[in-house]
């Protein structure tokens, strides 16, 4: 008995119900108020990659593990380092893949001694480069351009400082490095559909609705037209923390 391959099939039902759950507010707003009310067992703070601490949503980390199986980034930068665990994240993904050039570049304003030896002593070290300073002074930008060798396909991710004026200057400095077919990814622009109520409290700052990494995202789309927000990928991004924010590049 021959089985049917219904590979193509199942696929196209996947693309299917993505863009109708994308569609569905209910089922946005009823994610929404479960991630508020986790949110005082600080779940986001909850999980650990090859033992090391991400702060990341799992629906985050399965959609970038997604983004970056399908478009086989050579390099992938990440503003905003914290425990270092979602820089092992990629670089594994990345080793997984059997790249052997490919590597994460990690920028942040202050890695601090015990989360720098954490990443320094991890087997996925080697396939790591961090740089220390302000994400989009001109130096460091010097410093994360000479790590993309000519010809690299090049992934980013921000995830720093989360305020309206400096995401919209990473998304203008960093996007122009992605290159066509890769994706530039927003952090938390959940924050953007919190009201002032309903604001994440339990953070070393708190940001809210119009100076978050949301607004910085969709005005910086309204300047180029390089990206467009993916809709089947965000269409199933309820319960995370960057829905909206997982933007494809379709032009050089």
């Amino acid at each position: 008995m021959t089985t049917k391959d219904d590979r193509l099939e199942f696929e196209a039902h996947k693309r299917e119900m993505s863009l109708a759950l994308g569609k569905d507010e209910a089922s946005f707003q009823q994610s929404l108020n479960t991630l508020i009310g986790l949110d005082k067992f600080d779940y986001f703070y909850l999980w650990s990659w090859m033992g090391v601490p991400i702060i990341q949503l799992p629906v985050d980390i399965l959609a970038t593990q997604e983004v970056i199986w399908a478009t086989k980034p050579d390099v992938i930068i990440e503003t905003g380092i914290a425990r270092g665990g979602s820089l092992i994240f990629m670089a594994s993904i990345l080793a997984a893949m059997g790249n052997d050039e490919a590597k994460v570049v990690g920028v942040d304003i202050d890695i601090r001694a015990h989360n720098r030896e954490s990443i320094e002593s991890h087997p996925m070290s080697s396939r790591i480069k961090m740089i220390q300073g302000g994400s989009v002074d001109d130096d460091v930008l010097a410093a994360v351009k000479a790590e993309i060798p000519p010809g690299a396909r090049v992934m980013v991710v921000l995830d720093s400082d989360h305020s309206y004026e400096h995401v919209l200057a990473e998304c203008r400095a960093y996007g122009a490095l992605v290159t066509e077919g890769c994706y530039l990814v927003v952090a938390d622009t959940l924050i953007g559909h919190l009201t002032e109520e309903q604001a994440f409290t339990k953070r070393s700052k708190v940001w809210l609705r119009g100076n978050e990494p949301l607004k910085a995202v969709t005005d910086y789309l309204t300047e180029t037209d390089r990206f467009e927000v993916d809709p089947v990928l965000n269409g199933k991004l309820v319960l995370s923390s960057s829905p909206g924010g997982y933007c494809v590049c379709r032009k050089a």
